[in-house]
């Protein structure tokens, strides 16, 4: 007993059925579909691509933190930054020097 087609060939849950011809159409079209995956999966996954999305969202937050969404710096949050620097450097330096 033979299943139509049904109008998209290249969904992966279309069950196989038909002539042989239809068959390796069929078949065809799924390697196509499963080739496109695996390459978008390989694109996905590759070191370098990881580390550009890691650094574009790193940017993206630092952006959000030291800016305000009219594209204004934000100096209060900077010197805070700045200031918490300097008393951890200082109390580093205190510490080493009793040392």
């Amino acid at each position: 007993m033979s299943e139509k087609k049904t109008d998209d060939q290249s969904s992966p849950d279309e069950t196989l059925g038909g002539t042989p011809t239809e068959l390796e159409q069929q078949i065809q079209a799924r390697r196509d579909h499963l080739a496109a995956t695996i390459d978008e999966l390989t694109s996905r996954a590759h070191p370098k691509e990881l580390a550009r999305r890691g650094t574009a969202l790193v940017s993206d937050r630092l952006q959000t933190i030291t800016h305000t969404p009219e594209g204004e710096l934000r100096t209060e949050r900077l010197a805070a930054v700045a200031g918490a620097f300097v008393v951890v450097a200082g109390v580093l330096v205190f510490a080493r020097g009793r040392s």
